[in-house]
C-alpha cells in the first residue's frame, strides 16, 4: 500500500478519498453486464446506503465537474419524505457526504431536488405517495429500504413507468431484506442483478460495542437471519408457524425442566444425496394439569449427509449433552434397524421407536397449536429448525427436500405433552 500511495501524483492523493471503487467493497460495486435492477441486499450496516449514493454519483458524474455523465434526471425514492431527504441527500453515507468539492450538488429545499455542477438533477419522492411519481420521467432511479415501504407495490409500479428517458433507464435498490411480494417480483426478474452482504462485511466501519449488542442479542434467531445476515427469509402463504409467531415464543433461559427427550428422524439412506437427520431437544415442564405445561426447544443437533453411525452418535452425544430422559426416533423407514444402530454404540440407552400413521401436516398441526397458546418457546440458535417451520402449511412442507428438522420437532413435543396430555385427560373423562 505504501509503495503504491508512493506512486501518485498529489492531484492523484487528493483524489482518492473520493474514488469509492477503490475503497468499496465487493457487494456495494454494480455487477458487470446488462441488467434494468441492481438489487443491494444486506444486513443493518452493510453498506447499502454508501452504495446507493455513490451508483448515482456514478450515473450522474462526468469525466470533468461540467461534463455530462450518464444520466441527468434520477429519482431518490425514500419511504417518506423526510427518510429521503434525511438518509439519501444529507445522511452520513448520503449523495452529499460522498461528492467532492468540486461536484458537490446543491440542495434546492423548496423544489426537493439536488443539482449538480453539469446540470443533472436528482428530485426525492415518497413512497407513501405513489401518484407524485405520475408525470415525471427519469433515466436513473434509486429506491432506498424498498422493503419497508407502506405502498411497495403502487409506488414501484409508478416509478416504472416514469423510467423512460435515454437508452437504457436503470435503478438501484438498497434494502434489508423482508418478505414483501414486490421484493420477490423484483428479485424473479430476469432483468434483475442482486448482490448480497451480511452486516459482518462492513465491520471496519461500524462501532464495536453495535456489534457486540446486535450478536449477542440477535444471533442465531431467524431474525437475526434476515437483519443481520441479510437473508430474504420467506413465510409460505398458510403456513403452521410463522416469523412473527416464532420470534414471540423467544426464551433467553430454559428454567426448570421436568423431562428433556432428543427426538430423531432418520435420513432413508446414508449418501450425500441424502436428506439431512434431524435431531431436536427439547425439554418440557409438566407439574399440573396439561394447560399448564410448557416446552422449550434447547438445541438443533441435526447433521447431514450422515451415515447411520454418525447421526446415531450425534443424538447420543445430544442425549449425554443434555441429560435427556429417552431418545425417539421415527422408524417408518428404517424398521428395527434404527434401534439396532443405536443399541450398537449404547445398548442401555431408554429408546423408543414412533411410527409415522399420518402425514407430516397433520401430525405438525396439533404441534403448532401449541405455539399458538404460547406454551412452546425457543432458545437462540434454531435458525434452520425455523426456516423450515416457516415453510410447512397444511397442504404439505413448501420447501427442498425433506422438513426432517420439523419432523423431530413434532416427534419431540408429542412425546413431552402430546400423549401424556392424552393419558392424563381420557381416564377423567371415562370417571365422569
Amino acid at each position: 500500500m505504501d509503495e503504491f500511495l508512493g506512486q501518485l501524483s498529489a492531484n492523484a492523493l487528493l483524489a482518492l478519498p473520493w474514488m469509492f471503487e477503490f475503497w468499496a467493497l465487493p457487494h456495494q460495486l454494480p455487477p458487470e453486464g446488462v441488467w434494468k435492477s441492481w438489487v443491494v441486499m444486506g444486513g443493518r450496516g452493510a453498506g447499502k446506503t454508501r452504495a446507493g449514493a455513490e451508483w448515482v454519483r456514478a450515473e450522474v458524474e462526468g469525466a470533468r465537474p461540467g461534463d455530462p455523465g450518464r444520466s441527468r434526471h434520477v429519482a431518490l425514492v425514500g419511504e417518506t419524505i423526510d427518510q429521503a431527504r434525511e438518509v439519501m441527500v444529507f445522511g452520513e453515507s448520503g449523495i452529499l457526504a460522498c461528492s467532492p468539492p468540486d461536484r458537490r450538488p446543491e440542495w434546492e429545499a423548496g423544489r426537493r431536488r439536488l443539482v449538480w455542477p453539469n446540470g443533472a438533477v436528482a428530485q426525492i419522492f415518497s413512497a407513501h405517495d405513489p401518484e407524485s411519481l405520475r408525470g415525471p420521467q427519469f433515466d436513473a432511479a434509486w429506491a432506498d429500504e424498498l422493503a419497508k415501504w407502506g405502498r411497495a407495490e403502487e409506488a414501484w409500479d409508478m416509478l416504472q413507468f416514469s423510467l423512460r428517458l435515454g437508452d437504457q433507464p436503470r435503478q438501484v435498490v438498497t434494502t434489508t431484506p423482508r418478505n414483501v411480494p414486490v421484493l420477490r417480483h423484483i428479485l424473479d426478474n430476469p432483468s434483475t442483478v442482486m448482490t448480497h452482504a451480511p452486516t459482518e462485511a462492513n465491520r471496519a466501519y461500524l462501532a464495536r460495542s453495535f456489534l457486540a449488542e446486535v450478536h449477542a442479542r440477535y444471533d442465531g434467531t431467524r431474525l437475526g437471519r434476515q437483519e443481520l445476515e441479510g437473508l430474504l427469509l420467506e413465510d409460505v402463504e398458510g403456513a403452521l408457524w410463522t416469523t412473527a409467531r416464532i420470534e414471540a415464543s423467544r426464551l433467553e433461559e430454559p428454567g426448570p425442566l421436568d423431562r428433556i427427550v432428543v427426538a430423531v428422524d432418520p435420513p432413508v439412506t446414508g449418501t450425500e444425496a441424502s436428506d439431512e437427520c434431524g435431531i431436536l431437544v427439547v425439554g418440557a415442564r409438566t407439574a399440573g394439569p396439561p394447560q399448564d405445561w410448557r416446552a422449550v426447544v434447547l438445541e438443533d443437533a441435526s447433521v447431514s449427509a450422515a451415515s447411520p453411525d454418525r447421526w446415531a452418535r450425534a443424538a447420543l452425544e445430544a442425549l449425554a449433552r443434555h441429560g435427556a430422559d429417552r431418545l425417539v426416533a421415527e422408524v417408518n423407514q428404517g424398521g428395527d434397524l434404527v434401534e439396532a444402530v443405536i443399541r450398537q454404540i449404547d445398548p442401555l440407552v431408554p429408546f423408543r421407536a414412533v411410527h409415522a400413521s399420518r402425514g407430516k401436516a397433520a401430525r405438525a398441526e396439533p404441534v403448532a397449536a401449541l405455539y399458538e397458546q404460547g406454551r412452546v418457546r425457543h432458545l437462540r440458535g434454531l435458525g434452520e429448525l425455523e426456516e423450515q417451520m416457516c415453510r410447512m402449511t397444511l397442504r404439505g412442507y413448501e420447501g427442498r427436500g425433506s422438513p426432517d428438522r420439523v419432523d423431530a420437532l413434532v416427534w419431540a413435543v408429542t412425546e413431552l405433552m402430546i400423549e401424556p396430555a392424552r393419558a392424563w385427560v381420557y381416564p377423567r373423562l371415562r370417571r365422569l
